[in-house]
This record gives C-alpha cells, sequence and structure tokens, in this order.
C-alpha cells in the first residue's frame, strides 16, 4: 500500500504538484490522467525519489522521508523502456537480482518472461525488440525484484494507436497476475479506463477526482467533465456472444467486437476524433 498526503512537488516558484492526498491498497492499480503539464509525472518522480518532495509519503506503513532512490523499494517504469542496450533480455531483467543465487535468479527471469509473454526470447539482444516487445522487458526488469509499489510513467504512449489498444490490456493482466500495487500515469482516457482498477484526474497539479472508471464517467465533477468531454456511458443487455462478438440491444441490435462473459454491459459513446 502507499498513501500520500499533502504532497507537493515545486520547480523553483513553479508549483507541479499542490497539496495531492490519495492511498493506493495493496495489489490495485490506480491510472494519474491528464493534459501534459497538469503535474502526474512530476507526483510519480517525487514519489521515486528523483524529485524533492513535501508532505508525507509512506510504503507498507513506512515513511521515505530521506530514504534515497534506491533503498524505497519502488519500481519504474518509463516511456521509453531505457534497457541496457549491451545486455540481453535475460541480462535486463536479471539487473535488479543482484546478490541471489545463479538458480534463484535464473527461476524468478524465467517466471518473468512466461508472464509478461516472451518464452523463448531470454537470449535475443534487445536491441532486436519491436517496440512493445522491448516494454514488456522493462516491465519485468522493474517487477523482478519484487517492489512495495510500481509506477509507470506513460509506459506506452511512444506505440503506434492500434499497438497501445492491445498492450494495455495485456498490461493490466500482467499487473493483475504479478499482485502489482501500481500508479500508472497516461493521457489516454481508454488506456486508463482499460488498465486501472481506479483513475485520479489531475488539473493543474491538484487532483480533482478519484473513483473507478464507471463512476467517474458516470458521476463526473464538473472540472472533470471539461476533461473528458461529452461522453456518454449507457447500459445494454447482451443477447448472444461468441468468440468473436457480442451483440448487445440498445434497445436495437448492436454487434462489438470480443466476447463478453456477462449479461449486461456499459457502453462509452464518444465523438468521432475524441481522444
Amino acid at each position: 500500500m502507499i498513501s500520500l498526503e499533502n504532497v507537493t512537488v515545486t520547480y523553483g516558484d513553479t508549483v507541479a504538484v499542490d497539496n495531492v492526498s490519495l492511498t493506493v491498497q495493496t495489489g490495485e492499480i490506480l491510472a494519474l490522467l491528464g493534459p501534459s503539464g497538469c503535474g502526474k509525472s512530476s507526483l510519480l518522480r517525487g514519489i521515486a525519489g528523483l524529485e524533492p518532495a513535501s508532505g508525507i509519503i509512506e510504503v507498507d506503513g513506512r515513511s521515505l522521508a530521506g530514504v534515497p532512490v534506491h533503498r524505497r523499494n519502488v519500481g519504474m517504469v518509463f516511456q521509453d523502456a531505457q534497457l541496457f542496450t549491451h545486455r540481453t533480455v535475460v541480462g535486463n531483467i536479471a539487473y535488479g537480482l543482484k546478490g541471489q543465487s545463479k538458480t534463484k535468479i535464473r527461476a524468478r527471469v524465467d517466471e518473468l518472461l512466461e508472464l509478461v509473454g516472451l518464452v523463448g526470447m531470454g537470449e535475443r539482444p534487445v536491441t532486436t525488440l519491436s517496440g512493445g516487445q522491448a516494454q514488456r522487458v522493462a516491465l519485468a526488469r522493474s517487477l523482478a525484484p519484487r517492489p512495495s509499489v510500481l509506477l509507470l510513467d506513460e509506459p506506452l504512449s511512444a506505440l503506434d494507436r492500434v499497438l497501445r489498444e492491445r498492450l494495455s490490456n495485456d498490461l493490466r493482466s500482467i499487473l493483475t497476475a504479478a499482485g502489482a500495487t501500481a500508479i500508472y500515469v497516461t493521457h489516454d482516457h481508454d488506456e486508463a479506463f482499460t488498465v486501472a482498477d481506479r483513475v485520479g484526474i489531475m488539473s493543474e497539479g491538484k487532483l480533482e477526482q478519484v473513483d473507478t472508471p464507471a463512476e467517474l464517467l458516470a458521476h463526473p465533477t464538473p472540472e472533470v467533465t471539461g476533461f473528458l468531454g461529452s461522453n456518454q456511458v449507457i447500459e445494454a443487455r447482451v443477447i448472444e456472444s461468441s468468440d468473436f462478438e457480442t451483440v448487445v440491444s440498445l434497445p436495437q441490435k448492436l454487434a462489438i467486437p470480443g466476447a463478453i462473459q456477462s449479461d449486461s454491459v456499459r457502453l462509452r459513446i464518444k465523438a468521432l476524433g475524441q481522444n
């Protein structure tokens, strides 16, 4: 669990994060969503110890005040993966496991290769990987030492739209399977709602509202409504589902991609061209 109380990050006279308080429970994924410059990445850097921050930051009940970056037991995944190009996939994942026996390191690396869907690619040079594969390696490397909290700063933003949509679903499955407590920064609405259990909306350094994706869309504050836009959420009854599509009633029938194993769904309607 991670708890923040009145956390503030400043750059000279500029207040990047303004008295933010929140709690992320053990095993929960929280997304911080907002436009560029709203302070969400600065908040992550403050938690990690990469920027000085005032206020109270506690991880599993332990204060991080004065604790150096390498002793915080906080993992971080960046936008550009930042892999060690002179190491293989295995070498990158094993980096944070120094001091353990070779048997334990290999077992943990193999476990993570399976978790992130890269079995059989351990000896590949990371320079031969696609962007999506590189981010999977970066995620596995951060998860390897079992951090108390995992911070992800726009990890998919450098990828194309189609790949982002596919990997956001995979990413949630990986984080959930790992039991990770995670804070996930993004400016993409759909990505946040796909990955996270709860979403916090940030604006001008302040945390405006935190709730489940469904509640945010159904009951946004006026400030959040302006950011989310004119999205509408409607209930639909599931009529039938196959491996390829699900037919729902609006009350007219509508087929949507993918199989859904439930009696009803919530559909988010947005205008064409809207993020």
